[in-house]
């Protein structure tokens, strides 16, 4: 069991302050640095800059969309880190949203599931030094060889709905989820376990990211609630938040009201985040591993910790 550190991107603080995270996380001793993809760096600009600036955390880029990078492009990036960094990277992908594959990128949204099954058998060989060879319904390239191969680094795969949970248990070397409860954590588990038994293999690790603030005061509260809010709409975060009994604000939200009116409630922020006392932190982090988690990332709210370093050294 293991906790890491997620970059969380909040769309009130400046851009660079995810550089900042990343050196509190490297000083602190965490293992593993989750570096994402929103409306601010390249992600593996980013990775690269931060391998610059920290001495040993290892770089997990992503989750990035599957379906706006295709395989070359996703082993070149890593490959690029790694070898200009001269640091471990690992690669995770996830689905995204269709306002980001489709509004943002032009890419098709339709099949992500089996776009994303193809797309993590072509990045294997690919990472592995051997040319890629694939004609697939959604994927195909061919010719191409990195040349600095990666052969160690893992790939996860961020999953909700049963579609994407059943590839990542079936190729994944990890699950990621974010923004759910110890209950559905459990749950999640024991589906990743059939699935990974069904197809013969062992079943990958669990990952799970929190959003974590020690004794959040309004401007933390404020900062969490309003970035929760960009995914009262998103496929599969929208059921995890319906569940949690919260329809009637999904709905608001897929009826196009803006994000800083929809007055997310603290009970939903406590049920998916990690908030309060250092001690109800580690607790949370806890809840997880006890849940079924192999590994725990941590977002820390920054809007009054500056660099999350409270949050960080809370749990680290």
């Amino acid at each position: 069991m293991s906790v890491g550190v997620v970059l969380p991107y909040w769309l009130d603080r400046p851009d660079g302050e995810a550089v900042d995270i990343a050196v509190e996380a490297d000083r602190l001793g965490f293992g593993t640095l989750w570096i994402g993809e929103m409306a601010t760096f390249d992600a593996f600009a980013l990775a690269t800059a931060i391998g610059s600036r920290t001495t040993g955390i290892r770089l997990r880029v992503g989750p990035l969309a599957a379906g706006v990078r295709g395989p070359v492009a996703l082993a070149l990036g890593l490959s690029s880190v790694a070898a200009l960094t001269g640091r471990p990277a690992d690669l995770a992908l996830g689905a995204s949203s269709p306002a980001i594959v489709a509004g943002w990128h032009d890419r098709p949204w339709a099949g992500a599931a089996a776009r994303m099954r193809e797309t993590v058998r072509a990045v294997r060989p690919l990472l592995a030094g051997r040319r890629i060879d694939v004609d697939g319904e959604h994927v195909r390239a061919h010719g191409f060889r990195l040349r600095t191969p990666v052969p160690e680094a893992t790939v996860s795969v961020a999953a909700f709905g049963p579609a994407m949970l059943r590839v990542a248990a079936e190729e994944a070397d990890e699950v990621v989820l974010n923004l759910v409860t110890p209950e559905q954590v459990t749950r999640v588990r024991r589906v990743v376990d059939e699935h990974a038994a069904r197809a013969d293999r062992p079943p990958p690790r669990l990952a799970v990211w929190v959003t974590a603030a020690v004794d959040p005061g309004p401007d933390a509260l404020r900062q969490v609630s309003e970035q929760l809010a960009l995914y009262l709409r998103a496929p599969g975060y929208a059921e995890v938040f319906v569940e949690l009994g919260h329809g009637t604000l999904v709905e608001r939200a897929k009826a196009g009201v803006p994000r800083r009116e929809l007055a997310v409630p603290r009970s939903l922020l406590d049920a998916v985040c990690a908030l309060g006392s250092a001690a109800a932190l580690r607790e949370r982090i806890a809840d997880h591993h006890r849940a079924g988690a192999d590994h725990v990332g941590v977002a820390p709210s920054t809007a009054d910790d500056p660099a999350g370093r409270r949050a960080l050294a809370a749990v680290g």
